[in-house]
């Protein structure tokens, strides 16, 4: 019974209450910047690059199969490949995921920043120095 008492404690403590929001919030991140990679950055570099995809790049192992007309044929085929273009894709997308956290950390830092530079109001003065200002104010008025 206490290892069910003490999996609770760990379980309810702030840190993994945190960490679990992180990750959904990681994961949620992820697929918006997937998004992004895939469906506005890639189409702009595939227009400079003429059409080109880096995951249709290959270079064929074994020819003793025929010579394929795309890497899905020869993957159908079973013919040995290098797919070197996919690899080159994953690369350019974890440099432009990376990239955009760089950027999601320093803002948020800077907005950290800001708050932390924020003048705070002034501490309350404790109940004898409200007292002797009282006293003073009352004698000043007199």
């Amino acid at each position: 019974m206490s290892f069910l008492k003490e999996f609770k404690e760990f379980a309810m403590k702030g840190n993994v209450m945190d960490l679990a929001v992180g990750v959904i919030i990681g994961a949620a991140f992820g697929k918006i910047v997937t998004s992004l990679v895939d469906n506005i950055i890639m189409p702009v570099i595939g227009l400079f690059m003429k059409g080109a995809s880096f995951n249709d790049a290959f270079l064929v192992l074994d020819r003793s199969k025929g010579d394929p007309a795309s890497l899905a044929d020869a993957k159908a085929k079973g013919i040995a490949v290098f797919a070197y273009g996919a690899f080159i894709q994953n690369v350019i997308d974890f440099l432009i995921i990376a990239f955009c956290v760089f950027l999601l950390v320093k803002f948020m830092n800077r907005i950290m920043r800001k708050k932390e530079e924020a003048p705070a109001a002034p501490p309350e003065p404790p109940a004898q120095e409200k007292l002797l200002m009282e006293i003073r104010d009352a004698i000043k008025s007199k």
